[in-house]
């Protein structure tokens, strides 16, 4: 049988590796990037259903517009306005399938065989899958604990041949946890906007922010029309439910249309009007905050935990919300070989953080996930790891 060349293209090696181990349900897993189960709404999902169906069952059960139920477009742009300070229309809404769906419809509308993405080195692992089904090459460019260094963003742009796209997630990036500076975000959309190269600012964690407003968006500086804006109600209502969206300018939202059309016809329109009905219904800030109370206080139990039994030389900087703590390991450790180790023997999972690097080679970091799990089963995790890597020195 003869497959296309997205298929050779379409490498999941890293991820399969981890998913096979996690299958296993004795393996106590830092890993994944799942928000907590037992913080799901249900019952105040189960109302939001009954008025859908009550009120307009045969529309919500019913094919629907490409770009997504109207009044959910209505309230992503008011509620993106308000939050980011990004001055979005509804015409400027595309409702997606997760923010996934949005990054493989990115390369369907800009990627050629050999084009260039440039990229956070590291960068978010489901982004490289996506870019590389349509046979993209990563560039990384250097990050510091404010962000991407513009200048050797500018230098890459200047340098770099054929480069169609550049992808950042500057709210608790995925792997790093880093938040990009409010003047790294300004100087960003500067940069893409004097090269006419189009960005994209995915930002599915922003709101699981532990103290204080959210900053302004990559979007809210853009001048020139060329940043598309992701956001996701996974983190922060029903990841299952698959309702997220991008804004952008309506000439690019448009292509992305005609794609999404042309792949799955639309979105759930049963999905979308059970957001629409929750957000009638209660107050989604509240259920954030409570998110993040959760959050935080299993984020202090990771840093406790990681001070306690991991060796010397390992370095970790907490971060101020999302999902992921960053650690660096002593050197001589490889992430790799201490990841099979943990798995066989001490049933316990995280990701090595060479998955997460444009160039292979970055082999000493382990992403952990603080979401996924409790309080108790966090410091057992650790525990555990600990005895790994100090095996390991």
């Amino acid at each position: 049988m003869r497959y296309s060349k997205r298929v050779e293209w379409c490498d999941t090696s890293d991820i399969g590796d981890i998913l096979k181990a996690l299958s296993n349900p004795e393996i106590l897993s830092l890993a994944g990037g799942l928000p907590a189960p037992e913080l799901f709404p249900i019952e105040e999902v189960k109302m939001a259903t009954a008025l859908v169906l009550d009120r307009e069952g045969e529309r919500a059960l019913q094919y629907s517009s490409a770009y997504g139920d109207p009044r959910l477009r209505e309230i992503v742009a008011k509620r993106m306005t308000e939050k980011y300070r990004t001055p979005a229309q509804a015409d400027e809404v595309l409702i997606t399938n997760g923010s996934q769906q949005a990054l493989d419809m990115a390369g369907k509308v800009f990627l050629d065989e050999g084009s260039v993405v440039l990229c956070e080195s590291p960068t978010y692992l489901g982004a490289l899958g996506a870019f590389k089904t349509y046979g993209a090459r990563f560039v990384g460019v250097e990050t510091d604990k404010d962000g991407m260094v513009i200048e050797d963003l500018e230098r890459k742009l200047k340098e770099v041949d054929d480069v169609r796209l550049v992808y950042v997630n500057p709210d608790f990036q995925n792997p790093t946890g880093i938040d990009w500076s409010v003047e790294r975000r300004k100087a960003f959309a500067e940069v893409v906007g004097r090269y006419g190269v189009p960005a994209i600012e995915d930002n599915p964690y922003g709101e699981l922010r532990f103290d204080g407003p959210c900053p302004p968006s990559i979007k809210s500086f853009d001048t020139s029309g060329v940043v598309i804006s992701l956001g996701s109600f996974s983190k922060i209502f029903c990841p299952g439910m698959r309702v997220a969206w991008m804004i952008a300018e309506p000439e690019i939202l448009s292509k992305f249309a005609d794609m999404k059309q042309n792949d799955i016809l639309c979105s759930s329109t049963l999905h979308q009007a059970q957001v629409v009905a929750y957000m009638e219904m209660f107050d989604l800030d509240l259920h954030v905050e409570r998110i993040c109370q959760v959050y935080s206080k299993r984020l202090s139990v990771m840093m406790e935990s990681i001070g306690q039994f991991f060796p010397e030389g390992a370095v970790v900087n907490p971060p101020a919300g999302g999902l992921f703590a960053w650690v660096e390991l002593p050197e001589g450790i490889n992430a790799r070989e201490v990841f099979k180790v943990a798995v066989e023997e001490h049933k316990v999972a995280f990701v090595p953080g060479g998955a997460f690097f444009a160039e292979p080679g970055q082999d000493n970091y382990m992403r952990l996930n603080f979401s996924g799990v409790g309080e108790d089963r966090i410091r057992e995790g650790i525990r555990r790891l600990g005895q790994v890597l100090s095996q390991s020195l």
